[in-house]
């Protein structure tokens, strides 16, 4: 089966107070999916913020997916912004959202870089670190495992970087990763603590929600992703429970060759044949400066071509895809249009290449 994930980013690039969405033609990618896969083993999702509501690209949200990802809502600097305090209120209107919209959740609220604010202080000690996360993720696991629309959350994120451990960076904006701190597991490979207490916290009091470890460098970057093979295998055999193996896809456009093609399937495959799910989680071609006719095909090919690997691997196992963007007024630089609608809310070749492939498809 497939699961079908787009994110979007909250950068402000144009005014978009008044634009209204302009709904593209054919059918909605969420009613393609309910006709082929109306036992839902096919899902289609957008990740963005509470804040799309107020402006039309909630409407593309609600009108297009059946999948939603809040993209900072449910992470810790959000949440759990300093030893204390506690802000749940967002979240759980996300809950009574993806119920109204018949919608499930993947919350992202990883263990890794990115945390909060607090956190990045180095005199904090490592049995303080390791309380902070226990208190974060359990209260997340046991607030959220209840609710019906929560099916998925990320547990790890970006644990590794060049084959080897992702260290603290101190010094680099949101990008200190302190969790290190907490020690080293006597394997061979001196496994971070964290990335194992982190399943174990959620194995334990998240039964009914998935559970990711995700990554962010391309599948040919072997020597990190044999480091997070070894690792994954290495708890699966002590009995830890992760369910799927996500990649963060921040391509350039022209990036689907065929043999960049093959390394996606070789990883696909990989996770498939140990009773894993593998999701694309943030999938992005970057069209950089200036946009022309040329420019938008190729972007369409390489979304094309990308989903078309998930699609023939879904056939094998659960697939996911999620692209990082949903409109060209929200990108992390003002300069780069990945998106799947442009500045005006209208959907480029991208969004069709992606609709022409879902109606194609057939088992």
């Amino acid at each position: 089966m497939m699961i079908f994930l787009v994110t979007t980013l909250s950068c402000d690039r144009v005014d978009i107070d008044h634009i209204v969405y302009s709904e593209p033609t054919g059918r909605r990618l969420r009613d393609i999916m309910d006709e082929k896969f109306p036992d839902k083993t096919m899902i289609v999702g957008v990740t963005c913020g509470l804040w799309a509501f107020d402006y039309a690209c909630g409407d593309i949200v609600d009108n297009e997916f059946n999948y939603v990802t809040p993209e900072t809502d449910f992470k810790q600097k959000i949440i759990h912004p300093n030893n204390t305090d506690w802000h749940l209120d967002e979240a759980i209107t996300w809950m009574t959202h993806a119920e109204e919209h018949h919608q499930i959740i993947r919350m992202h609220c990883p263990i890794g870089p990115q945390v909060s604010d607090w956190t990045k202080d180095d005199s904090r000690t490592s049995e303080e670190l390791e309380q902070n996360m226990t208190n974060f993720l359990t209260t997340m696991c046991t607030t959220f495992n209840a609710f019906e629309p929560v099916k998925y959350m990320d547990v790890v994120n970006e644990t590794v970087k060049n084959g080897a451990w992702f260290e603290t960076e101190s010094g680099i904006a949101e990008w200190e990763n302190p969790w290190t701190k907490m020690g080293y597991e006597n394997d061979e490979n001196k496994t971070p603590r964290y990335i194992k207490k982190a399943f174990q916290i959620t194995n334990l009091y998240a039964p009914n929600i998935k559970q990711l470890y995700n990554h962010h460098e391309e599948p040919s970057n072997r020597a990190s992703w044999d480091l997070i093979k070894e690792t994954v295998l290495n708890f699966k055999s002590e009995g830890i429970r992760i369910d799927a193996i996500g990649w963060q896809a921040h391509v350039d456009n022209g990036w689907a060759t065929e043999d960049n093609l093959n390394l996606l399937r070789d990883l696909i495959d990989w996770t498939h044949q140990n009773a894993m799910e593998f999701h694309i989680t943030e999938a992005s071609s970057f069209i950089k400066d200036k946009v022309t006719d040329q420019e938008l095909m190729l972007q369409a090919e390489t979304y094309s071509k990308i989903f078309a690997v998930l699609l023939e691997k879904s056939k094998n196992g659960t697939v996911g895809w999620n692209t990082w963007h949903l409109t060209d007024a929200y990108t992390y630089r003002s300069d780069y249009s990945p998106s799947l609608f442009d500045e005006n809310f209208k959907p480029k070749p991208a969004y069709y290449a992606i609709q022409n492939k879902l109606e194609e498809f057939s088992y």
